[in-house]
């Protein structure tokens, strides 16, 4: 069976909208989205136009290298099975990314969006309703950590960049209409409450870090009162959320707490969530500094990890990952792997910051800051939710549309 252009261009479209709307919310439905995705591109034709088009774009190199260097790294890993664990984990950096860069439309740009903010919408609804107990807790969600579809790690990161979205299209874009303003002033206010009665740390601390990638942008031409907003905002809406959050209480609390009695929890072989990541860098990198360049395998990390562990600290829990996606990276494939991965961020601030277009600097700028600082406290470029999140937003946020070969060459059958 054959599509025309126009058939093949309008399928590629609904599954993009489809996978926006579906990636925060379920791993199934994601996934299957995915694979007609894939086998629809593989089908499609035109090898030498999608090739010459992916070759082109320096991001979509350094994540294939990325992706490459994964499989190399087996060769001298131990534990092959943990590493071919690994390696399909980060499959999303060899095929998803370059095959949806090469079918993203810039027409379609707001569709995509507005999907996928309709999901964490209902998504915000639900965790209401369960936070209120107007319906029972499910998969996920507790009364008092309501997140229905993902655990917290996920959901807040995720949400911090939803409510970056909205931010921009108020107070920058600002093309609303009365109703849309509205109803863009209520969610991201509901948006930031949500993130306040949920637990996820990185997702508070990857919070106020969009929230000053927003105010800067808004003020870029002064600097100075840029700052003093921030500095005035950020201790407003934390106090607040301290006073009247009884989970983000908790959850400041007990960070504070792991961290000025971490010596004494050391002592006694408590394992608590911040402590434990402690633990998990200082052992690491008695593991960096045995193998600095190349790192002890894709698959090795929880072998060598149990090792350092039971020698230094074996009252201490184990580890298959080290709650750090630089640390984990290091360990496996050494700076040359590290550097590997900053590369990637390196295009991608690059690419926006070269962009005129303002909506493409702008988000292209605060998705790399967000994933930046999130992975120091976890392996967010291994998570599927968090992980397709960066692919889907980044196949369109640094594709240079104006100067790309024409979209029908890839379309053509």
């Amino acid at each position: 069976m054959t599509f025309s252009n126009f058939n093949l261009e309008k399928t590629y479209q609904f599954l993009l909208i489809t996978l926006a709307f579906l990636m925060p919310i379920t791993v199934f439905g994601g996934n299957l989205i995915i694979v007609l995705i894939v086998l629809l591109w593989f089908v499609s034709g035109d090898y030498k136009d999608k090739f010459n088009l992916i070759i082109q774009n320096k991001l979509l190199l350094a994540s294939i290298i990325f992706f490459t260097l994964h499989i190399v790294g087996l060769l001298w890993t131990n534990d092959l099975k943990w590493g071919i664990h690994i390696v399909h984990k980060m499959w999303y950096f060899l095929l998803l990314f370059p095959i949806l860069f090469t079918i993203v439309i810039k027409k379609n740009i707001p569709k995509y969006i507005a999907s996928f903010l309709l999901a964490i919408s209902i998504t915000e609804i639900l965790s209401y309703s369960v936070w209120f107990e107007i319906i029972k807790p499910f998969k996920n969600a507790t009364i008092f950590d309501p997140t229905p579809f993902m655990s917290h790690i996920s959901y807040n990161p995720i949400l911090a960049f939803a409510i970056y979205l909205v931010l921009h299209r108020l107070i920058i874009q600002r093309d609303l209409v009365k109703l849309q303003l509205f109803l863009y002033s209520f969610f991201a206010l509901s948006m930031t409450i949500n993130m306040f009665i949920t637990g996820g740390r990185a997702g508070h601390v990857a919070y106020f870090v969009i929230l000053g990638i927003i105010v800067f942008q808004y003020f870029c031409l002064n600097k100075i009162k840029a700052l003093f907003i921030l500095m005035t905002l950020i201790p407003i809406i934390f106090f607040s959320a301290y006073q009247f959050s009884p989970l983000f209480k908790y959850r400041v609390d007990a960070g504070v707490e792991n961290i000025t009695n971490y010596s004494e929890h050391m002592l006694i072989g408590t394992n608590t969530s911040v402590g434990s990541r402690f633990t998990f860098a200082i052992n690491s990198w008695e593991i960096i500094k045995n193998n600095p360049f190349i790192g002890v395998g894709t698959g090795d990390f929880p072998e060598e990890y149990k090792k350092i562990n039971m020698a230094n600290t074996p009252h201490m829990n184990n580890a298959k990952n080290p709650h750090n996606m630089y640390i984990l990276v290091l360990v496996q494939l050494g700076f040359i792997g590290l550097i590997s991965l900053l590369s990637i961020f390196y295009y991608q601030l690059k690419i926006a910051f070269n962009s005129k277009n303002i909506f493409l600097r702008n988000v292209g700028t605060a998705l790399p800051i967000m994933f930046l600082v999130i992975n120091l406290s976890d392996s967010y470029l291994l998570g599927h939710f968090t992980t397709l999140m960066y692919i889907f937003f980044s196949s369109f946020l640094y594709r240079d549309f104006e100067n790309s070969m024409n979209k029908s060459k890839l379309l053509k059958v």
